[in-house]
């Protein structure tokens, strides 16, 4: 029986350890803030819809803040953090400096902090008022897990780390493969561009001098390609030029893939999904069937949302300064 004391010992360690792993990782709830804050998913929501009325653009920002946001440190909110005389935060690092609409959040933090003193996080009103802005765009509703809390840190050299609309598919893999994100994820979630706008900064690269054989990315539709190049002329005097990301930007459905088959993805990210065999077969699945991709895409924001959450951190009194 002696002899049997060790491995006994060690198989319950290995389960007491398990047990924490599982728990740690199921402490998001959907229902976190049912006896703390029960009206906090109304609040945000009755913001984010009536700043939407005022400011069209708002969808895209506040979903693009979402990804930024959980693609540096995870979901912690570290993309609201206003810099500092010490440090220059992740909002002003060069990726993240056309970021748009952080006042939504600080609206609806304002307005919880009077109904529920300290209770819900900015990082879990960033995560709300992104499905909030899909599901107002005629997109999918999914239930959002709560419970993050607020990180301290946030840098703005942290902000290279984010997938460039200049990357190929086997950069996109990697970028997604660190964030526990794989395939699927990456085509699901590209389909967030299905709202948005983007400068010309960000693609004209790929319709003037492209290569020492191609002026024009040959990846792009011929005809997409030369409006784009009249819409952002070299030079360009215009700093707001640009094209939306989708020819149904205030609507989000499956038309980015069905852009992407027709060659008119705006970035080469974007229409490298197509043109490499990992990707494309998915990117051929969402484009026939939207029921699917809206499927894909509500499973994989609900993914991406659980990177590096913080179960130990605050609930910031103010969204950009710590407590």
């Amino acid at each position: 029986m002696a002899l049997l004391l060790p491995k006994t010992n060690f198989v319950l360690a290995i389960f007491l350890l398990l047990l924490m792993l599982s728990t740690s990782k199921g402490s998001l709830d959907v229902h976190y803030y049912h006896q703390t804050c029960p009206q906090a998913e109304n609040i945000i929501f009755e913001t984010v819809r009536k700043a939407s009325i005022n400011d069209p653009k708002v969808p895209a920002r506040i979903l693009r803040m979402f990804f930024h946001d959980c693609f540096i440190r995870g979901c912690d909110a570290s993309v609201l953090l206003d810099s500092t005389p010490g440090n220059q935060a992740e909002k002003d690092g060069p990726p993240n400096i056309s970021l748009a609409s952080f006042y939504v959040i600080e609206d609806a933090k304002t307005k919880l902090e009077m109904a529920c003193p300290g209770t819900v996080s900015c990082a879990d009103i960033i995560a709300i008022a992104a499905r909030d802005v899909v599901a107002m765009s005629r997109g999918p509703y999914w239930n959002v897990l709560t419970g993050r809390k607020d990180g301290r840190v946030s840098k703005a050299s942290e902000t290279v780390n984010l997938p460039a609309p200049t990357f190929n598919v086997t950069q996109l893999i990697q970028s997604f493969a660190q964030r526990g994100l794989g395939l699927k994820d990456l085509v699901a979630l590209s389909g967030g561009h299905s709202l948005g706008f983007s400068h010309c900064s960000s693609f004209e690269a790929r319709v003037h001098n492209f290569s020492s054989v191609h002026d024009i990315d040959p990846t792009m539709n011929t005809e997409f390609a030369e409006r784009l190049k009249k819409k952002c002329p070299k030079p360009n005097s215009d700093r707001n030029a640009g094209e939306f990301l989708d020819s149904t930007a205030s609507t989000f459905d499956n038309n980015y893939y069905l852009q992407l088959m027709a060659g008119e993805g705006l970035f080469g990210s974007d229409q490298a999904l197509l043109t490499d065999y990992r990707t494309r077969w998915i990117v051929e699945s969402f484009a026939k069937d939207q029921g699917l991709f809206f499927r894909e895409f509500t499973a994989s924001m609900v993914k991406l949302g659980n990177v590096g959450v913080l179960e130990n951190g605050e609930v910031r009194l103010k969204c950009q300064a710590v407590n």
